[in-house]
């Protein structure tokens, strides 16, 4: 079939399939905006913005590392305005490609040119440079194995799908309901969730410290985790699955009963989840998710997500820094470079990474499996477990000379240490790899199944954004949300048909 004549003016693509009885027309998923957004966008991200980094006066080394850390923030420049221009929405590479411009192209490369380090780096020059190499070599991997990924034609489904069930759900609000009650409860009410985080830290080592009694303070920590993380991670949950409810269903938006949970979740995670008390990459994590699960199936605000992503994170993000402490531990942000914002502690992530390998060479060496073991079987009691490793941050820290438990330990640096350079890169392959593949299912199902109870439409926009989380590390730091999720997951989700419990 065609589409109007070479005299119109506009050529449109466009094939038509039958399905049912019914035609339906498939148009080619290419950018509307790409064309006049390309060139300036390019421009600045690839070229005027990491140029007018490294040219700004600063008493820092134009040396070897200098030169890589502009390379990465070069390639990841280039990936990223891939990732927007496409007409395709890859959340899950998209998020990387956010992450590793900013967090360990741009921001190391401001640190460079000031010779200022947000965090100390004990070791030579040598061991920041052998990071940002092999922050390269792991950006390059994932690259390689997201092409492989695009090579491999999509496989039809051999199974039914996975959807809610509508019985499930229903106890999972009242579970989020019930969990994050007694959060709130916990920590003396509403009031301390706007107060700052150091207030809630506070209120939670008080609520769970004292459930425990004297030699608690292992397991105070762990319960922290624990009462915090079921407080926060179901209402996200059940937010976001009535959400999609509403966006995807007429009928739900007539009924009461699905009306009136959300609006009381909205108030709940508005609570709980705010950006005041929360870890800033959580919140942008429900506000990633959020933004995609209500447009599901817009390319636009995809790009426009990940545009403003990156403006929020060169100007907003490390001015949040504020809501972390009370009143008289608030300091303002004095800023004698424009530079100054990407010299905080929040893009300490090569930083650590060359701590890292200097760690690894002051005799300590590579663990073989044994960090990321922990981080997988965090549930595990160390009252069980006597030797489980440490969080790597805080292990690699307390080897520095700090007791600070808000370290980084990015992605990079955790497979390096368990499985040394090569290991890391093949890894790093086979996240590409499963990143794009999630990334096409997740377009595929999202266009041809608009079904209200479709689990990946809400799935894959959670792990979009707590990719932050994980590219950040720890890993251990990161496993508790993601097996509470794992948990209300299993918990709603069906594989088998059941018409009077789906989703209408």
């Amino acid at each position: 079939m065609a589409g109007p004549g070479p005299g119109s003016g506009l050529r449109i693509d466009w094939a038509a399939r039958v399905e049912g009885g019914r035609v339906a027309i498939e148009v080619p998923q290419r950018a509307v905006l790409s064309r006049p957004l390309s060139v300036p966008l390019i421009a600045t991200v690839v070229g005027a913005l990491p140029l007018a980094v490294a040219a700004q006066p600063g008493p820092g080394l134009r040396d070897t590392t200098f030169w890589l850390q502009l390379v990465v923030a070069c390639y990841a420049g280039v990936r990223l305005c891939a990732m927007v221009l496409s007409g395709r929405r890859r959340l899950v590479q998209g998020a990387f490609w956010l992450f590793g411009y900013l967090a360990m192209g741009i921001a190391p490369l401001a640190q460079s040119v000031l010779g200022r380090d947000p965090t100390p780096v004990l070791g030579p020059r040598e061991d920041t440079q052998l990071a940002t190499a092999l922050v390269l070599c792991g950006m390059v991997a994932f690259d390689l194995g997201a092409l492989l990924a695009r090579q491999r034609p999509p496989g039809r489904e051999r199974r039914r799908p996975a959807t809610v069930h509508r019985g499930r759900l229903a106890f999972l609000v009242v579970f989020a309901y019930a969990a994050s009650g007694l959060l709130i409860v916990q920590l003396g009410g509403p009031a301390v969730f706007f107060s700052s985080r150091q207030e809630i830290s506070a209120s939670l080592a008080e609520a769970t410290g004292g459930a425990g009694g004297a030699g608690a303070e292992g397991g105070g920590e762990a319960g922290s985790a624990l009462l915090r993380g079921f407080g926060t991670v179901p209402a996200m949950l059940a937010l976001l699955f009535l959400t999609r409810w509403l966006v995807t269903s007429r009928a739900a938006r007539r009924r009461p009963a699905v009306l009136l949970p959300w609006a009381g979740l909205l108030v709940v995670n508005a609570i709980v989840n705010n950006p005041i008390s929360n870890p800033r990459y959580w919140f942008l994590t429900v506000l990633f998710a959020l933004l995609f699960t209500v447009f599901p199936r817009s390319s636009v605000m995809y790009r426009a997500a990940l545009a403003l992503g990156l403006t929020v994170a060169l100007l907003v993000f490390p001015f949040t820094d504020r809501f972390r402490y009370d009143e008289e531990g608030r300091r303002p942000l004095e800023t004698d470079s424009v530079l100054e914002p990407l010299v905080v502690k929040d893009y300490d992530q090569l930083n650590m990474f060359a701590n890292t390998i200097t760690f690894a060479g002051d005799g300590h060496g590579h663990s073989y499996g044994e960090q990321s073991a922990g981080a997988a079987l965090f549930f595990v009691p160390r009252g069980v477990w006597g030797d489980k490793p440490e969080d790597t941050g805080f292990l690699v820290g307390g080897w520095m000379g700090t007791d600070s438990a808000n370290l980084s330990s990015p992605l990079w640096a955790e497979l390096w240490l368990d499985f040394g350079p090569l290991g890391m890169t093949l890894i790093f392959a086979g996240i590409g790899y499963l990143a794009a593949r999630t990334d096409r299912r997740y377009v595929r199902r999202t266009l041809d199944d608009p079904s209200p109870g479709n689990v990946l439409a809400v799935v894959v926009p959670v792990l979009a954004g707590y990719s932050f989380i994980l590219l950040r590390g720890s890993l251990l730091q990161a496993s508790g949300r993601i097996g509470i999720a794992v948990l209300c997951l299993a918990l709603v989700t069906t594989f088998r048909h059941h018409p009077r419990a789906e989703l209408r």
